[in-house]
């Protein structure tokens, strides 16, 4: 007899089509360990992205580009080992999908048979869209990523607002719409003026999901170490800290040091 996590009723590609229906905000977290996935699955969060942001904030790199295949793998199935209820999305990562679809389907496929991913995402419109049908022929669901794309950062030269002129606006939406065309089930807008996302989320009928692009989108991600106030250094206008762990981390260690020092811990009612 098989035995299951739990009963709990998993979130699935169209469930949050339905949510975007009846006008349910979709909650996104990203997510690159087991025991913070557990933490975030069991709080409610919809979606969880194994992000290549695990780069920066896991890894300590400027950029998103050095991370790869096998370390995006080893990410997602951390994560998914702790999750019961969310749908998980895992980043294909640089070099993995651009320019060669035969490479985005063998990516793809290593991501989904080794970690147990419930679908990937990748950045761009129809400059990949050979990778895109590749992908989706296959059976996979794919989440779309536009506006500011970190792993194009060297082509942009900057992380600041994207698609503010006229031209780059309707380069968006129409790569938004050739996205939902092609099966995507969702994307991704990021940084990008308020006024244009509504634009997008109005006229697709597929979830699109926010960061930096204001409140009138179907759903909103954030990197999980930024919301949490882990690290402290990236302060954009888009991220709201909901708790200051960095400092209470940083008491907690600070005590626990005090503590050995001082020959405090452990005491008598600590040892066996």
């Amino acid at each position: 007899m098989s035995v299951h996590k739990s009963d709990v009723k998993k979130v699935t590609t169209h469930q949050l089509q339905n949510m975007k229906e009846r006008g349910e905000k979709i909650s996104m977290l990203t997510a690159y360990d087991y025991s913070m996935a557990t933490i975030l699955d069991a709080a409610g969060v919809d979606v969880l992205l194994v992000g290549d942001s695990a780069s920066n904030v896991m890894a300590g790199h400027e950029t998103t580009l050095p991370i790869t295949l096998d370390q995006m793998i080893y990410h997602a199935s951390s994560v998914i080992r702790g999750v019961n209820r969310a749908f998980v999305v895992v980043d294909l990562p640089f070099g993995s999908y651009q320019g060669n679809s035969s490479e985005a389907l063998r990516s793809t496929i290593r991501i989904m048979k080794e970690s147990g991913a419930h679908g990937i995402k990748l950045e761009g419109g129809a400059e990949i869209k050979e990778s895109i049908v590749r992908i989706l022929s296959a059976g996979v669901p794919v989440m779309g990523h536009l506006g500011l794309t970190p792993q194009s950062i060297y082509k942009f030269g900057t992380y600041t607002v994207r698609a503010k002129e006229e031209a780059e606006a309707q380069k968006l939406i129409e790569d938004a719409l050739l996205l939902q065309e092609l099966g995507c089930f969702s994307i991704v807008l990021e940084k990008i003026p308020s006024e244009l996302a509504k634009r997008v989320a109005e006229k697709l009928e597929i979830p699109i999901i926010g960061i930096g692009a204001g409140p009138h989108v179907d759903g909103q991600v954030l990197v999980v170490h930024d919301m949490l106030g882990i690290n402290k250094e990236f302060k954009p206008r888009f991220l709201r800290r909901y708790a200051d762990l960095h400092t209470i981390m940083t008491d907690a260690v600070q005590n626990y040091v005090k503590d050995v020092k001082s020959k405090d811990f452990p005491n008598e009612k600590e040892a066996y």
